[in-house]
């Protein structure tokens, strides 16, 4: 955990330095998730890592927010819509501010977990590191999306073994939230990691096959990228499947993001 706390801590870092020194029109500027703009991704990570302190501190005040939230969606209604028309209503710089803060709060929150416990989210109780690990995730795909909208590359880092892992993990679930059966079919992923090591998952010989770039399956699975626009290698009717709609977030199934052509 001490490890992994400090990679998200780290991940964080590296999104904060993105939006360091934008100005007031940056921080409007749209990214590639329909609507929202680079005031829109700051403040959900903001108010999810708020949410995550809470689950930690104050879990059945946690679960009441969230049923709240489930039930809006269920109704029709936005369950983001309460977060992001607080972080319009401030500048740029105060939502920054905001996420430090929650970030900060989490972090802290975090370390006292112990290996044992089990922490509420939106499905399933998760794991400390699983949920730790859901939180960069989530920092390192949300960053994406402002380094698009702002039109600045990053470096490959590491840490994407953990979205990577995640990812993979969250084969079944990719086809459950759907209301699908996962194939019972094995499926095998080689990846080559930013410095050249190889990272795998699942048997070797498995009927269905996934290698190429770590960074291209974690814009994959966190939906960032169409696999269309990637060099993956996908081989086999359960990995075809799986990599048309893996989704390694919570939440209903994501709409993706059409190939660039």
């Amino acid at each position: 955990m001490p490890e992994l706390l400090a990679d998200l801590a780290e991940e964080q870092a590296d999104l904060d330095a993105l939006v360091d020194g934008i100005d007031e029109e940056q921080w409007a500027t749209p990214t590639p998730a329909e609507g929202w703009t680079v005031r829109d991704q700051i403040g959900h990570l903001a108010f999810f890592d708020e949410m995550g302190r809470l689950a930690i501190e104050a879990p059945d005040g946690f679960s009441a927010r969230a049923q709240a939230a489930m039930e809006a969606a269920a109704e029709g209604r936005d369950p983001m819509a309460e977060h992001l028309e607080r972080g319009r209503a401030m500048t740029g710089a105060e939502v920054r501010a905001w996420w430090n803060t929650a970030r900060a709060g989490f972090l802290a929150a975090a370390a006292g977990l112990s290996d044992d416990a089990r922490v509420p989210w939106y499905g399933p109780p998760m794991s400390p590191r699983s949920f730790v690990s859901a939180r960069l995730m989530e920092t390192w795909a949300h960053g994406q999306d402002v380094a698009d909208a702002l039109g600045r590359s990053r470096t490959p880092t590491r840490r994407l073994a953990h979205v990577a892992q995640l990812g993979v993990r969250a084969r079944p679930f990719s086809f459950a939230v759907r209301g699908l059966d996962a194939p019972a079919e094995d499926v095998r992923v080689e990846l080559e990691g930013p410095s050249d090591e190889t990272w795998t998952w699942g048997e070797e010989g498995a009927p269905g096959l996934v290698r190429g770039m770590a960074l291209e399956f974690c814009l994959v699975v966190t939906q960032r990228r169409h696999l269309d626009d990637t060099a993956l290698v996908v081989e086999g009717d359960s990995a075809r499947e799986w990599m048309a709609i893996a989704q390694a977030f919570a939440g209903p199934p994501g709409a993706g993001r059409p190939p660039s052509g």
